[in-house]
């Protein structure tokens, strides 16, 4: 077989992937067939037997896709040939009720609500995996001393454990989001050819709404002939800023796995697993990688779907080829994301030794802060006490000494903070300020929230 799409063979997980299949999509459609059908029965507008034998053959393997393909070649129209191969295996005349009142859109925009819906239980279960992951690792490194950077530079302490505890927040209000947008993607209609619902008659609303409480589904209160397409912005929008979040965390990753940081690194297979075909030492951080490259496909996404939502009058048809892109692809770029990062990170080598080295190969020069901060509690005035610590912070750098050494002859200290003071106010593990407690308040957080222990 020939594969063009990467999905097809390289990335994705099944469970996502047969969600979008097209012997799927199929079987939605006709999943709201016949809830429609259902609905005409429980208002009296046809007969309850007419809508069981809809629902019958309601399903993929009476209604062969291979039919509808057929038909589809004949009346270039996809659902209108889902509709005469319903028909065609409906018993006496039930067939004629197939599609009663509806419109194309009605479908396709239901069944699709289905689809978002199928996904987003897989996605939600995907984000509590990765933050019970995180609050895992949060805790055990609680207090594993490391240097916090800003501008790629040294600044002051920090813990691996606080580190983390700041995904643990930003996954936590995305799992919010996830239960915010929920029932505004997972919307139908069920209205006809431009929204008011004319051919379905009086019943038109109760139609709707039975249809929408039979598939657990919000239904769209002034459609047009479609659902608002401001639906799928923000549903695809969601996923982009998931999907940056992930990045953020796995540039992390690559960041501190790089040979002259080295403090922490991607689980390795030392027994098989090959870093490169001609550096035999290589033990590159590719799953990080992986995830930073699927970021930027899956937020070129975005884009398609914005202008998806203007369309012309009451609909034309540009948005669907897009959109034939773009959830599909969407959806299963997010969820092989989430599996891999919480694959990366709970197999993650944490190298403490080596971030108290690298915070010692500083000499001293990152607890310029606290001792600055300690000449304020004794009096001197905040600027005046900074001025000091730079004066002999650039003395350190120029002369390649211990910056605690160059502080015990600065003579503008002498007699205001002894040797034991400065010594002490420069030890890192002194100077994580709420670190710890941050960092219980967040796996905490994720414990309350996914309802069980770390």
């Amino acid at each position: 077989m020939k594969e063009l799409c990467p999905l097809d063979y390289r990335y994705g997980r099944e469970d996502m992937k047969s969600i979008f299949y097209e012997d799927s999509r199929l079987q939605y459609q006709m999943d709201v067939e016949s809830a429609l059908a259902r609905a005409h029965a429980s208002l009296g507008a046809i007969a309850k037997e007419d809508a069981d034998e809809i629902s019958r053959i309601a399903n993929i393997n009476t209604v062969r896709p291979e039919r509808v393909k057929e038909i589809e070649k004949e009346t270039r129209h996809d659902v209108m040939a889902m509709i005469k191969a319903m028909t065609e295996q409906c018993r006496g005349d039930s067939g004629k009720y197939v599609h009663l009142g509806a419109t194309s859109n009605d479908i396709v925009d239901t069944a699709t609500a289905l689809q978002i819906k199928a996904a987003l239980d897989i996605i939600d279960k995907d984000v509590d995996a990765l933050i019970y992951t995180f609050a895992k690792l949060a805790k055990k490194e609680r207090d594993t001393l490391e240097i916090g950077r800003t501008h790629a530079q040294f600044a002051i302490p920090i813990t691996f454990g606080f580190k983390i505890s700041g995904y643990i927040a930003e996954m936590l209000r995305h799992r919010d989001r996830l239960r915010e947008v929920r029932p505004r993607a997972c919307a139908g209609k069920m209205a006809g050819a431009v929204g008011t619902g004319a051919a379905l008659g009086k019943n038109f609303f109760k139609v709707q709404e039975a249809v929408m409480k039979d598939l657990g589904l919000e239904y769209e209160p002034a459609a047009t002939q479609v659902v608002g397409r401001d639906r799928y912005t923000e549903l695809i929008c969601l996923m982009a800023n998931i999907a940056t979040s992930l990045e953020r965390y796995c540039t992390e990753v690559r960041n501190l796995q790089r040979s002259e940081i080295g403090e922490a690194s991607e689980a390795f297979d030392e027994t098989k697993q090959v870093g490169s075909s001609t550096m035999a030492h290589k033990r590159n951080p590719i799953n990080s990688e992986n995830v930073c490259g699927l970021a930027r496909v899956l937020r070129g996404f975005v884009t398609p779907t914005f202008e998806c939502q203007v369309l012309w009058h009451e609909r034309d048809l540009s948005n669907s080829s897009a959109e034939r892109f773009t959830l599909p692809h969407v959806f299963t770029l997010a969820d092989e994301m989430l599996k891999k990062t919480d694959y990366i990170f709970g197999g993650l080598t944490v190298h403490s030794d080596i971030m108290l080295r690298n915070i010692e190969s500083s000499k001293g020069l990152v607890m310029a802060e606290p001792v600055m901060m300690k000449l304020t509690e004794k009096g001197m005035g905040r600027q005046d006490a900074h001025e000091v610590i730079r004066k002999a912070s650039m003395a350190a750098v120029d002369k390649d000494r211990q910056l605690r050494d160059v502080l015990l002859e600065t003579e503008e200290l002498k007699g205001v903070l002894t040797a034991d003071e400065i010594r002490s106010a420069m030890d890192p593990a002194g100077y994580t300020g709420g670190s710890g407690e941050i960092t219980d308040r967040m796996v905490a957080a994720a414990e309350k929230a996914l309802g069980r222990k770390v």
